[in-house]
């Protein structure tokens, strides 16, 4: 097989044949050689592959060869529709092979042909415009083959209907279902359980792995291999389904849920929803009081006294109302449900305001108009090692994994130290593709209106110096508002700040535009692929460290300082390399691409640990001297 993959990627293989101007990439044959032997023989995979190398043809190529059944799962569903949709046919066209692919979404991203049903049933109680789309969705759902609503183009994506008729765990009744052998869901699960490659994203896997959630007992076939591309997110996506959270719109929803049954069916047992009503009192205090609070650690609000009262006056509520519907099951199936949603929910909520496990973090997230809980475990090796079956082969790739060289961080996390490691380098030519610049008299960093102003200044220079062409990254929505606010009439350039619209629509916008400036956070760090002219320029603010104030990150620096470890070498300084990384992926995208790297953080040059940031970045001509970065911008056509 791996004389077969070779072949594939020379100068007389199937590449070479179809895509115009093609060249052999020694690095990108070398990572498909990497991955044929890891399934060949039978051993996991820990593979960087830089920014250029051609990652995706360098797996899927001796997956589509080795005929294995092989799950793929990534980072995100664009990459996902892209594999499916572009990638995978065209090798399939270039290979002259045919093997069952199947793409697989979670379950709410298909219809439900009985929540349909039921919203029809409905239709005279509903708005005018509810109606609209509800016939638009009815007339779309006879003519799609898979139901999948990511493919529904006449109703807005943001619809309210679409979250009434899409599939749940919660509303499938399975082989009862009038509607089972044409169900979506279930036709979905049958192409993955047939095909030899699966597509799926790294959420739907785990959720179906440990959760079981996806209905239909376990959704994915049980493969040969599981390739997981955009592995850096793995590590953070473990800990959130290893871990559980509980929503105050999710007791909200039930409680509600709940006195709609007794309206409607359970009419002769008023205590139902007086018990109700008093949990959503119970609920609504104890929502006014985290709010006001701004609580963000779980055993900080056990050490306050009015807090730790309004919340296990919140969970008592809970479960006065699941005793009171205990004497009533059996009566109705919606009923029957809501309790066993109930005794589960107040379950969780006694464990978590127990707060017994010392090998988790507990933490408070305040959302717009919802809190959420959410237990994370500090370590998820072992666990990892369990899910991990010896089985399957196991390959995790990535444009930033290491760290200082090494990919050690990143297998220690997983439980995969016994797993091969390689790291490709990117075949550009960073030393004259990009300038990478941290400008002198930088002063500390810091919220400072003197810090606004003299990165506002650095951010006039360069945009005026790339005509445009500038992504701002931010590691908080303070400074980019301030800076986006600051920017104001100080530059000729259209101006792009997340929260304007959504990411893709600021993307499109900035792609169209051909001299714009887009600010943005976290979400724009990564995944984000603009080529070529579009984008002279990066500037990031600073360093992305992880505040020290992050529960998770307390209860893990705690548990490091108890094995005897430092908690910022151990935790905090990979993370934000590896983070530092992507947003820095963001400016060479190509051979032909030219750009400048402005970071304003002068700790990467004045403090120890900045050698360990500079040893994972790419190997970029580097300058303190802001003018000379600026003269490179206009050298730029």
């Amino acid at each position: 097989m791996t004389q077969s993959v070779i072949h594939e990627f020379s100068e007389r293989g199937a590449l070479a044949k179809h895509v115009h101007n093609y060249h052999n990439r020694q690095t990108q044959t070398d990572m498909a050689v990497a991955v044929s032997d890891a399934i060949a023989k039978k051993h996991n995979l820990i593979l960087e592959a830089g920014t250029g190398v051609g990652k995706t043809f360098a797996y899927l190529i001796p997956a589509l060869l080795s005929g294995k059944q092989v799950v793929v799962s990534t980072g995100s569903k664009n990459l996902q529709e892209q594999l499916f949709l572009k990638d995978l046919p065209a090798l399939l066209t270039m290979l002259d092979i045919h093997v069952p692919v199947a793409l697989l979404k979670g379950r709410n991203n298909y219809l439900c042909h009985l929540r349909l049903e039921k919203q029809m049933q409905m239709a005279s109680q509903l708005s005018e415009y509810y109606i609209d789309d509800l016939l638009k969705i009815n007339q779309w759902a006879h003519l799609s083959k898979d139901g999948d609503i990511g493919n529904l183009t006449s109703v807005a994506e943001h619809s309210d209907v679409i979250p009434s008729v899409v599939s749940t765990k919660e509303t499938c009744t399975g082989k009862k279902c009038d509607h089972y052998y044409v169900c979506f869901t279930r036709k979905a699960r049958i192409r993955a359980m047939e095909a030899k490659v699966v597509v799926v994203n790294h959420h739907l896997f785990f959720a179906d792995r440990l959760l079981k959630d996806t209905g239909f007992a376990e959704l994915l076939p049980d493969p040969d291999v599981v390739i997981f591309d955009e592995a850096h997110l793995v590590p953070d996506i473990c800990i959130n389904y290893f871990g559980s959270h509980i929503s105050s719109r999710e007791i909200d929803l039930l409680l509600n849920g709940i006195i709609k049954i007794h309206k409607e069916v359970i009419r002769d047992s008023i205590q139902l929803e007086q018990l109700s009503q008093r949990g959503l009192l119970a609920l609504s205090d104890w929502h006014n009081a985290m709010y006001d609070s701004q609580v963000s650690d779980w055993r900080k609000v056990l050490a306050n006294k009015h807090l730790a009262t309004v919340s296990w006056a919140l969970q008592q509520a809970l479960t006065d109302l699941s005793n009171s519907m205990r004497h009533h099951l059996g009566r109705d199936d919606q009923l029957d449900l809501a309790f066993e949603q109930l005794y589960e929910l107040s379950q969780k909520l006694q464990d978590y305001f127990e707060c017994k496990d010392i090998q988790a973090a507990y933490s408070v997230e305040l959302g717009p108009r919802f809190i959420m809980l959410r237990l994370s475990p500090i370590n998820v090796a072992k666990q990892c090692q369990q899910l991990f079956d010896a089985d399957t082969r196991w390959i995790f790739t990535s444009a930033t994994l290491q760290v200082n060289r090494s990919l050690a961080h990143f297998a220690t996390e997983l439980g995969l130290s016994s797993a091969q490691q390689i790291i490709l380098d990117s075949p550009f030519d960073y030393p004259n593709q990009a300038v990478f610049c941290v400008p002198r008299h930088l002063g500390k960093v810091g919220q400072s209106q003197h810090t606004v102003k003299q990165l506002v200044d650095v951010c006039v220079q360069a945009i005026n110096a790339a005509q445009g062409r500038t992504f701002i990254l931010f590691t908080s929505h303070q400074m980019l508002e301030q800076v986006a606010s600051a920017l104001q009439g100080k530059v000729a350039y259209p101006l792009l700040v997340q929260g304007q619209a959504s990411k893709q629509s600021l993307l499109n916008k900035f792609r169209q535009l051909g001299n714009a400036v887009l600010l943005g956070t976290s979400s724009f760090w990564e995944g984000v692929d603009v080529r070529g002219k579009l984008l002279s320029c990066v500037i990031i603010d600073k360093l992305p460290f992880v505040s020290p104030d992050d529960a998770l990150y307390k209860a893990r620096a705690a548990n490091a300082e108890r094995q005897g470890l430092d908690p910022f070498s151990h935790i905090s300084l990979p993370q934000a390399v590896i983070s530092l990384k992507q947003g820095v992926g963001r400016l060479i995208r190509d051979e032909k691409d030219r750009g400048v790297l402005i970071l304003c953080d002068n700790r990467i040059v004045n403090r120890a640990y900045g050698q360990a940031f500079i040893n994972s970045l790419p190997p970029m001509q580097r300058t303190r001297d802001l003018d000379r970065a600026l003269q490179f911008l206009k050298q730029i056509p």
